[in-house]
């Protein structure tokens, strides 16, 4: 199990985990790990943690629990505790509420054309550099750009701190992760304080000149629904800051990916670009195949037992999505890169907990999909990806392509 995890979390065994996660498997449903933690490896297990009440997330009250010397009480796995993703009933079903449909049909045919016109901007970039240099990073250039974007032109941020969002949200990214070392953990810290003074001062500057903006309407909200309103501020900076580094790291991921896959399957690639109406299916077998988050985290709430396993209160288990997403007792043939392929997958969670953001993010995926094929039909990936060495929020840091 040790040298398993320790190739899990290497560069080299992000380039392709999936081999690692059979062997897993091979071990059974339910594997005893080595720190007290438990893995699922089926797609059943896997969406019955995440769809069941009886399995909580790390909310502030567990982390406490666990003492001040564990990793859960570092300033940055306090601040994710008091996000959306760290939040449990009734607490999460309040402010989940409180921002209504975010992305909503109108919202994202309002955010459409702003897409569109950006992919354009970004593969002209990219299509200079191609020229320029023979071959551009694509995971520089537009995987991370789109995003970040997106999500700005939507909370009217301003563009001068693109460089910025993306820097504390790569940092932050370090405390979600399985067993982050020293170092990781240090730099998510630093990115939490970051993302502290940089939102309470978006919530601050926004308070003083509302608009019709998704933060001015939830700062209405919450004057209403809390007659505190240091305590209301609190809760909109936690709630603002969630959406944007949920929206950057997924997403960013979930694009340099799609790129990469296609190009592993040319037949595939061929067939979308004369069929261009299958590219949201292209895009969903991009987040079954290797979806941009590989684990999350649960806590149970009370003793319970796990195809046979006997799990006790406050103990945890580590759902493991990509792996759920490839087990051949729910999907035909999973290890089959299939743009046909019609199965629902985990590849943004389940239950409460499902992602804020997915139809944004499978609105940026498609137009960019669309966008690529209809201009470079022949780009190629010219060589091997890098992968930063984590395991859990994966990213490509490089992937370089060109024109044949």
């Amino acid at each position: 199990m040790v040298s398993l995890i320790s190739r899990l979390r290497s560069s080299k065994g992000q380039a392709n985990p999936y081999p690692i996660y059979a062997e897993l498997r091979a071990m059974g449903d339910v594997v005893p790990a080595p720190w007290n933690g438990y893995l699922l490896l089926s797609h059943d297990l896997c969406d019955q943690v995440l769809r069941s009440r009886a399995w909580a997330t790390f909310d502030a009250e567990w982390r406490a629990r666990q003492g001040d010397a564990s990793r859960w009480t570092a300033p940055a796995a306090i601040q994710l505790s008091k996000t959306l993703q760290g939040l449990n009933p009734p607490v999460h079903t309040r402010q989940r509420r409180s921002l209504g449909n975010v992305f909503d049909r109108n919202t994202l045919t309002n955010l459409q054309p702003f897409v569109e016109r950006t992919v354009e901007k970004l593969l002209d970039r990219l299509s200079e550099h191609m020229r320029s240099a023979g071959e551009a990073d694509f995971a520089t250039l537009v995987g991370e750009e789109l995003p970040v974007a997106t999500i700005s032109h939507w909370l009217n941020l301003p563009p001068a701190d693109h460089a910025l969002l993306r820097d504390l949200t790569h940092g932050q990214a370090y405390a979600q992760e399985l067993l982050p070392s020293a170092s990781q953990l240090a730099q998510a810290n630093t990115a939490a304080q970051g993302l502290r003074d940089y939102f309470t001062a978006l919530v601050a500057e926004r308070r003083r000149s509302l608009g019709d903006d998704p933060l001015s309407r939830w700062i209405r909200t919450w004057d209403q629904l809390e007659p505190d309103r240091e305590e209301a501020d609190e809760t909109l900076y936690h709630l603002v800051m969630f959406i944007v580094i949920a929206s950057l790291e997924t997403t960013s991921t979930l694009l340099s990916n799609m790129v990469r896959l296609l190009d592993q399957h040319p037949r595939q690639r061929a067939w979308l670009l004369d069929h261009p109406e299958a590219t949201p299916n292209a895009v969903e077998e991009v987040l079954r195949y290797d979806p941009p988050i590989h684990l999350t985290t649960r806590v149970a709430t009370e003793d319970t037992v796990l195809s046979g396993v006997h799990i006790a209160r406050d103990e945890v288990v580590h759902v493991m999505i990509a792996a759920a997403n490839h087990d051949p007792a729910q999907f035909a043939d999973p290890d089959t890169f299939d743009i046909g392929r019609t199965a629902s997958h985990l590849g943004f969670g389940g239950g409460i907990h499902y992602c804020l953001g997915a139809a944004l993010a499978r609105v940026e995926a498609t137009a960019l999909l669309q966008g690529l094929n209809r201009r470079f039909p022949t780009l190629r990936v010219t060589t091997p990806p890098l992968w930063e060495p984590r395991m859990a929020f994966r990213r490509l840091t490089a992937l370089y392509v060109a024109e044949r």
